[in-house]
């Protein structure tokens, strides 16, 4: 039988993955609760996500703004916007997210953020108002790509990879090792390489996205929607 449509995980991760702010400090006790009690996740995984609950509760806010950004912004080869590991800037990438947008709309959900559909945020706020077999299918389809993400998360000592790691758990697939090791190859300089990291986004930016003026979902709000198990037809823009 299908959990009811409010997945608090992935909720929590879609809410852990993003811009740190205070308002997602003073939320940590609840969210450390909710993936504490998560049995679709094995004892390790849950021990292994408390050092990132810990140190998003405790540390300096804007050390972990700087750490947030060092990693998911400057380092594109862990971008959180899953179809650059797939598609990189090529035309196919964009008709990938109209695809994604569309599916997302026809599941009566509308992105309130600036990111783009692709965003791992996003997908996951999306995927934890759909039946947990189709939320299954879509983190699967990903498994490959959250493994390599993960991975290099790991090898920089980040809490962070954690996530990774149970996302994959929580699809019920084993990464293709093929898959894997082919974002692997590519490159991946130190976030203190300016220069090579200039080199690599020398490409073209896709500017495909939902409003640019829409601002990106408060954290209350997407704390609010862990309780109701109820779809949500439709998300306005945040204030």
């Amino acid at each position: 039988m299908d959990r009811q449509l409010n997945d608090r995980t992935l909720k929590a991760f879609s809410v852990l993955l993003s811009y740190p702010t205070q308002e997602l400090q003073q939320a940590m006790p609840e969210i450390g609760g909710v993936l504490a009690s998560e049995t679709r996740l094995t004892a390790a995984a849950r021990r292994d996500l408390r050092p990132l609950i810990e140190e998003l509760g405790a540390r300096d806010i804007y050390a972990l703004e700087e750490d947030y950004v060092m990693l998911f912004d400057r380092s594109r080869s862990l971008s959180l916007n899953l179809f650059e590991h797939v598609h990189g800037e090529s035309r196919d990438r964009g008709g990938a997210m109209v695809d994604l947008l569309e599916t997302y709309r026809a599941a009566g959900f509308e992105p309130a953020t600036s990111e783009l559909p692709d965003h791992l945020p996003v997908l996951l706020e999306f995927l934890a108002t759909r039946p947990a077999e189709e939320a299954r299918d879509m983190l699967a389809d990903a498994a490959h790509i959250l493994a390599a993400i993960g991975e290099r998360l790991g090898k920089r000592e980040s809490a962070y990879a954690a996530i990774f790691a149970a996302l994959v758990q929580m699809s019920g697939e084993v990464a293709d090792e093929e898959a894997v090791a082919e974002i692997l190859a590519r490159p991946d300089p130190s976030p203190d390489d300016l220069e090579e990291i200039d080199k690599i986004w020398e490409e073209t930016e896709v500017t495909f996205g939902p409003d640019p003026n829409a601002g990106c979902p408060q954290v209350r709000d997407m704390l609010a929607q862990m309780d109701p198990p109820k779809l949500r037809h439709a998300k306005t823009a945040a204030e």
